[in-house]
């Protein structure tokens, strides 16, 4: 199927979250009672007051009840006159984020509308990107764009979600296989170079470096673009083929 997709005609994203607060002792009293309900199955045994304040800290941001998106990366391939290929990678970063999810829905209305024509791609999106999005858009209550109208749809009827790590499976559904092991294995570029996905949080929350999780987050979608590109037998990027847009 994906000999066939024009590469030019994909979105490749990837999306940052924290916990909607610095930590557990910052969530109002209702929240603080049903993150406790919920660390239950996050830790999967009855938890002391301890290591439920941990548990917030290390796994709320997953959750997107309890956490919040900081950033949406998105990457495009682009042909030059000679047909060589470029990738543009951009950000929606914001600490408002409402905000940054109508600056990201702007961006499908406008160029990725067709479901008949565009793609959306990412590693893990099917499992984790775009239903995290899609909760963020209920709660914040904004409008769902054509790409992301997915629910009550059946699987053949939303072949534009391209997952990387679904496509490495092969139909074993067994195991989750990284990004980072993905690259070391096929021989391009760790995303992993600076900082990891446990760090973000702490980047975010005591730093307050934005802009360093927004490359983070760029470099992930980056990767994704050369494991696509590997699955179809085609070079990797040189870094002169790399353009972060600001």
């Amino acid at each position: 199927m994906i000999e066939s997709i024009d590469i030019a005609n994909i979105l490749f994203l990837d999306i940052e979250c924290v916990s909607s607060q610095p930590s557990y002792d910052d969530l109002d009293e209702t929240f603080q009672e049903l993150w406790a309900i919920k660390s239950k199955s996050v830790l999967r045994k009855e938890a002391s007051g301890e290591e439920i304040e941990q548990s917030y800290s290390d796994k709320a941001a997953i959750y997107a009840e309890f956490g919040k998106i900081i950033c949406i990366s998105v990457g495009i391939v682009v042909r030059d006159a000679d047909q060589s290929l470029k990738v543009r990678l951009k950000s929606f970063s914001h600490l408002d984020e409402k905000q940054l999810l109508k600056d990201f829905c702007n961006l499908l209305n406008q160029h990725y509308k067709d479901p008949n024509k565009h793609y959306l791609c990412g590693h893990n999106i099917k499992e984790f990107d775009i239903p995290y999005i899609c909760r963020r858009l209920v709660i914040n209550q904004l409008e769902f764009p054509a790409l992301l109208q997915i629910t009550g749809k059946k699987p053949w009827e939303v072949k534009y979600l391209l997952d990387t790590m679904e496509l490495w499976k092969f139909g074993d559904n067994k195991a989750y296989t990284s990004l980072k092991l993905l690259a070391a294995v096929l021989g391009f570029p760790s995303p992993k170079d600076d900082i990891d996905g446990s760090d973000v949080g702490r980047v975010y929350w005591e730093e307050q470096d934005i802009d360093r999780i927004s490359l983070y987050c760029e470099k992930d979608v980056l990767a994704t673009v050369q494991l696509f590109l590997c699955f179809r037998r085609m070079p990797i990027l040189t870094q002169e083929q790399v353009h972060h847009v600001r």
